[in-house]
């Protein structure tokens, strides 16, 4: 099974991953993930990665698609995989299709506004790390589990939110659409709880 997941910050992306992943016993494929592992290991795509990263700029797509097909070609993916983080625009899905066409894309959907109250409700630990959100603790200054200090991460403010959507938006609507009109698109209700949400897509999968 080939699958490729996408949902905007706060849709519970991260957890339905790893939740895929073990079910199904598929390789997670994360753009992030490939880019560490050549630059750690001096490759020479890594290195070229390094360079371009240390001059401030964005990975071309020709480097990020050769990154990928590599990835995909190792044994790990022979049973199948599940793609985090690519494809970012409809280049990319066009190449990916050319050497290990996915079978669907799993979209996570939940209205934006709610995703705005889940992140800019969250509170983190200074002490244990742990985190809370307001609608379970109230607008407490102290962690319930070891007295710490709370505190709002900075990528948890209403501005950076709205700006992580739009980029969202920008990105991958497009490939949304694209997988769309091939019939591949799995559109999930993220908007309940971990396990529901969970159960959705695999009765999706399953089908």
């Amino acid at each position: 099974m080939k699958i490729i997941i996408v949902g905007a910050p706060g849709s519970g992306k991260g957890t339905q991953a790893v939740n895929i992943v073990k079910k199904y016993n598929l390789a997670h494929i994360s753009t992030g993930d490939i880019f560490r592992e050549n630059i750690a290991n001096k490759t020479p795509i890594g290195l070229e990665v390094q360079k371009i990263i240390d001059g401030g700029n964005l990975c071309p797509d020709s480097l990020t698609i050769e990154l990928v097909r590599e990835r995909l070609s190792r044994p790990d993916c022979a049973n199948g995989f599940l793609l985090d983080g690519f494809p970012r625009n409809v280049e990319q899905a066009k190449a990916l299709d050319s050497f290990a066409s996915p079978d669907k894309l799993v979209e996570l959907d939940i209205d934006f506004k709610k995703i705005e109250h889940r992140i800019t409700g969250r509170r983190c630990c200074k002490n244990c790390s742990e985190s809370f959100h307001i609608d379970n603790i109230g607008d407490i200054k102290q962690c319930p589990s070891c007295g710490g200090e709370l505190f709002i991460r900075k990528d948890d403010t209403a501005e950076t939110i709205k700006t992580r959507l739009d980029v969202y938006v920008r990105q991958t609507l497009p490939v949304i659409d694209y997988y769309e009109k091939q019939g591949k698109n799995v559109l999930i209700n993220a908007d309940q709880s971990v396990e529901k949400v969970f159960e959705d897509i695999v009765k999706a999968l399953d089908k």
